[in-house]
């Protein structure tokens, strides 16, 4: 079962499906969207994320973002998706809103599993047939009355996220503080590779970040600009036809061989190796 609304004024789309193998290609806007992906069976499935298998448990759910290459090509069971784009939704205006402002969120990194309590399974389900039936409404108020409902399904599972996701030690300006690193590092890494560039957007000291991921995980910030360097080196390498060299430039080296060192030290493979060995479109 499929449904949709779009507005081709705004740009925006918010979808829902019972089975996002079969219906992900087939709505309107299907770029730049993030998705709520719930497991609804008795059993496990699986999805891959950047080519890395992911496992979701009977009512477990995730949620990705525009920034991450996911494929269903090993997904047996149906997969139930909510779809929707910035247009739609703005995490980013609607922070002060959301508890915990966004930890669903955090940046392509982190990839949030959150598991439905058996009390809680009702909730949720009910929620979902309110989805549906809301879907079948169509009059002016549509659009406002799925973004309600969107609001909420964001806020029930914020609060879980933060009762199993979240470190006790931290509060919720904690917590934010982490939340737009990773978000900031998402928007600058081809740029800016110093903590001491994102401490001062943070209005924080380098110090500061480096205490606060001590307690969050065991990843520095400083490892966390790496990585998400070294992601999108092997997302360019596995899902475009882009050269060593043009990687290498669009990923802000001006030496196609420091890019190359670099991307040997983060995986053990030359970026050459890493090609014959791994790329997912061959």
């Amino acid at each position: 079962m499929k449904f949709e609304y779009h507005d081709p004024k705004l740009g925006s789309v918010f979808g829902l499906t019972d089975d996002v193998k079969k219906d992900h290609r087939s709505f309107s806007i299907t770029s730049g969207t993030i998705n709520f992906l719930w497991n609804r069976n008795t059993d496990n499935l699986e999805f891959l994320i950047d080519g890395i298998p992911v496992v979701l448990k009977p009512n477990q759910l995730t949620t990705t973002t525009y920034l991450q290459h996911i494929s269903y090509e090993h997904t047996e069971l149906p997969l139930t998706s909510f779809l929707f784009n910035r247009e739609f939704y703005c995490i980013s205006d609607h922070d002060a809103e959301v508890s915990c402002n966004g930890i669903l969120f955090f940046g392509t990194q982190d990839l949030p599993i959150i598991t439905i309590p058996k009390q809680q399974e009702r909730k949720f389900d009910m929620l979902y047939e309110i989805f549906e039936d809301e879907f079948s409404t169509s009059d002016k108020i549509q659009g406002d009355m799925l973004q309600m409902l969107l609001k909420r399904l964001i806020i029930m599972s914020t609060r879980l996220a933060k009762e199993q996701l979240i470190i006790k030690k931290l509060d919720n300006d904690q917590i934010d503080v982490i939340r737009k690193f990773n978000v900031l590092v998402d928007e600058h890494y081809k740029t800016k590779r110093k903590v001491s560039e994102y401490a001062e957007l943070l209005f924080k000291s380098p110090k500061t970040l480096s205490n606060l991921f001590a307690i969050y995980n065991q990843k520095s910030p400083q490892q966390i600009i790496l990585d998400r360097v070294a992601l999108e080196a092997k997302r360019l390498i596995n899902f475009t036809d882009k050269q060593n060299q043009e990687i290498a430039y669009e990923l802000g080296f001006n030496d196609p061989a420091h890019f190359s060192r670099f991307f040997k030290k983060a995986t053990s493979f030359s970026p050459s190796q890493y090609r014959e060995t791994h790329n997912i479109l061959h």
